[in-house]
């Protein structure tokens, strides 16, 4: 009570936040694979994905052409976003992130949904992944890796040297 409180003025003075705070959704475009998993899990139905299907040739003669999704669009409606987070955990090719980033205030509602290029924008502000536990275990792929080849094998595995 003797003390003076200290109050941060905010505009002038920047919060000092936590290293993984969670501020907006950054994209990173190229792992994106349009699957929509993220756009079905959302409780709020804030994610739009668009994208159409690109055939590529044949990478061997007599193989077949493959296709694959090329994402058009990707949107998300921040206006109706609840920032729980489930789009980011269910996404399997890491392609959505928690920016720290939290000054993207408009003056009108519609201007919240951001799109692709203004959610990519936000990767350069995301911080790297916790460094690993020195005390855990190695992954499985490393250890498989460091052992050495079974005798009578004339070549080791696929993947391997």
């Amino acid at each position: 009570m003797v003390t003076p409180s200290h109050t941060a003025e905010y505009p002038d003075v920047l919060p000092d936040l936590p290293p993984r705070s969670r501020g907006t959704i950054a994209l990173l475009e190229e792992n994106c694979t349009s699957c929509m998993l993220c756009a079905r899990e959302c409780p709020d139905w804030c994610i739009y994905i668009d994208s159409h299907k690109e055939t590529l040739p044949a990478t061997t003669e007599g193989g077949r052409e493959r296709q694959r999704n090329v994402l058009d669009r990707f949107g998300i409606d921040f206006s109706l976003c609840m920032y729980c987070g489930i789009c980011i955990e269910v996404c399997p090719f890491d392609a959505l992130f928690w920016s720290p980033e939290f000054e993207y205030a408009e003056t009108d509602i519609r201007d919240m949904l951001h799109e692709k290029d203004r959610l990519g924008e936000w990767m350069a502000t995301v911080p790297p992944p916790p460094a690993l536990d020195p005390g855990a275990a190695d992954a499985a792929e490393v250890t498989a890796l460091s052992k050495p080849v079974r005798p009578g094998r004339a070549t080791p595995p696929a993947g391997r040297p």
